[in-house]
């Protein structure tokens, strides 16, 4: 039988650290993700713009001409930050 850690009995659950991810990216994702690293990109010239954009990581931004375009989050970046690419 288990018993209760006593140095535990009453302690706060240890807070989770918040995520922004729900999921894996895929590997096409991953390089829509740092191909905006560089630069903005035309919105519909990649199919992954919708699971990225649902995911927070990228955003919607009209151009001088009013072009719509794509662009990393402060999200995106943080992504692309943990793996070591910025």
């Amino acid at each position: 039988m288990n018993h209760p850690d006593p140095n535990t009995i009453g302690a706060p659950a240890p807070a989770k650290r918040p995520t922004i991810l729900r999921r894996l990216l895929s590997h096409h994702e991953l390089a829509t993700l740092l191909l905006l690293l560089h630069a903005p990109i035309d919105a519909s010239a990649k199919p992954e713009i919708p699971q990225l954009r649902e995911a927070g990581l990228i955003e919607s931004i009209a151009d001088d001409a009013g072009v719509s375009r794509i662009r990393l989050t402060s999200e995106g970046n943080a992504v692309l930050r943990g793996l070591g690419v910025k």
